[in-house]
């Protein structure tokens, strides 16, 4: 009886059942050099990334040669580093381009679930008085809790009817949102906002202003540049600088804050996927999302494992992408006072 070649499995029909490549390739017969140079990372990471997320990637399927785990996650490391389905990333780990796909698929749900333990801000005292202490020896400024950025990521056009997702720059875009700390560890990510949404409106509808408002982080602020508005947990830069002490508040604070557009490098630089070299992410605005979460949650992870976050080369690609912004002045009479006083108390 003929088989429906739609339950056939693109692996099977490439290879043939008694292919054996899948069964080849073991971390343990390449070297670090060529796992870093091919996919991204070094063995232990690679190993770690098994363990924590090999029983999500293990659930049951219909399939007889269901991928492994391990090669899952290679497949999907290769995508993020690489920006592309080349098949000669496919052939060094025995699956097709259709299978590729998939893998990466996998890996991005498995991340993206985890997301909130890996994102997050300090909860116990002692850990958010170290993070303020952090920033402060950056630049001299005190009570910073995160610095706050909007970076875009360039997509397919989901619908040529919907403008939403086309930026001032006319290219379509998810505008993220993302906070972090002085060394570069990203402590909030929102990944879904349309590009044509300016950087202060996704603040405004961001799930980070509720946290904030509903003051959860009574005794510190967040450091944003001046496409956000003034907020009484969200300091931002003077306009027009007119005393000493309006000069080095702003001096320290674009010293700090630098940090967001450092970590904004990297994360492009270890995840070509999003720089725009290898073109758009080619999926929709949600799995697109979820890619980009998934990136932001293995930066985290590598932070963890002492993977440098400055180490990586700069690139350029996506920098055209970044919007300008409109001076906007607060009306907030509450926030101005606390920026007065930080003026006053720690730059005058």
């Amino acid at each position: 009886m003929a088989v429906p070649i739609a339950v056939l499995d693109c692996d099977l029909l490439l290879y043939g059942r008694g292919h054996r490549t899948l069964d080849r390739f073991k971390l343990e017969d390449v070297t670090d050099e060529y796992l870093v140079s091919t996919y991204g990372f070094p063995r232990q990471f690679i190993y770690y990334l098994v363990d924590l997320l090999g029983a999500s990637l293990s659930r049951p399927t219909q399939r007889s040669r269901a991928i492994t785990p391990e090669t899952q996650i290679l497949a999907a490391l290769g995508f993020y580093t690489s920006g592309s389905f080349q098949t000669r990333m496919g052939d060094a780990i025995g699956i097709s381009q259709a299978s590729m796909s998939r893998c990466v698929a996998n890996v991005t749900e498995a991340l993206v679930e985890r997301a909130s333990q890996f994102i997050r801000f300090p909860e116990d005292e002692a850990a958010v008085q170290s993070l303020k202490d952090d920033f402060y020896r950056l630049a001299g400024m005190p009570g910073v809790l995160g610095v706050v950025d909007c970076t875009h990521v360039a997509i397919k056009a989901p619908n040529a009817e919907d403008p939403s997702y086309v930026n001032r720059k006319g290219l379509h875009s998810l505008n993220c949102l993302m906070v972090c700390d002085a060394r570069g560890v990203l402590l909030s990510a929102e990944t879904h906002c349309p590009g044509s949404l300016p950087d202060c409106t996704v603040l405004q509808q961001a799930a980070l202003t509720h946290q904030f408002e509903t003051q959860l982080h009574k005794d510190g602020w967040l450091l944003g540049d001046n496409s956000f508005l003034l907020r009484t947990w969200l300091m931002t830069p003077l306009h027009i600088p007119e005393t000493p002490a309006e000069y080095r508040y702003n001096m320290a604070h674009s010293a700090t804050h630098n940090v967001i557009e450092r970590t904004f490098r990297t994360i492009r630089s270890r995840f070509r996927c999003l720089d725009g070299s290898k073109g758009t992410l080619q999926y929709s605005p949600e799995k697109s999302s979820h890619i980009i979460l998934a990136c932001c949650v293995l930066h985290n992870i590598s932070l963890e494992h002492g993977l440098d976050v400055w180490s990586l080369p700069a690139t350029e690609h996506m920098e055209q992408l970044e919007e300008e912004y409109e001076q906007m002045e607060s009306m907030d009479s509450e926030a101005c006072r606390i920026r007065q006083e930080l003026l006053l108390t720690h730059f005058s």
